[in-house]
């Protein structure tokens, strides 16, 4: 989709996987696309930061932002995240409890069928 997301179906959910540097100019790329994916019911997601190099702000109040839409569809929300600064980050913030990362995509996907 674009040179910081691509997204793709993996048991019966849809994995988002962001990548780069998800700062303010990422956030502006990314965000309507987010938005297209989280506008309606559908399947549960899988956001995987494993490819993100830095996360901002910018890239949790997008992270925030795909959380509220999907959970407002009945949609799951799935982080998977093992980059020590940004687990600070959402420490920091609170927001570790919200997303309770995993480490690895097949941690987020335990429990859908293959």
């Amino acid at each position: 989709m674009s040179r910081y997301m691509r997204t793709y179906p993996r048991h019966g959910c849809v994995v988002v996987e962001l990548s780069g540097d998800i700062d303010v100019e990422a956030a502006d790329i990314i965000t309507p696309a987010l938005d297209a994916l989280t506008d309606r019911p559908g399947p549960d997601l899988v956001v995987d930061l494993g490819p993100v190099d830095f996360l901002d702000c910018s890239g949790l109040s997008v992270l925030c932002r795909v959380r509220r839409r999907a959970t407002r569809h009945d949609r799951k929300l799935h982080l998977v995240c093992d980059h020590p600064m940004t687990l600070r980050i959402m420490r920091a913030t609170g927001l570790i409890a919200a997303f309770r990362p995993v480490p690895t995509l097949e941690q987020a996907l335990a429990g859908y069928e293959p």
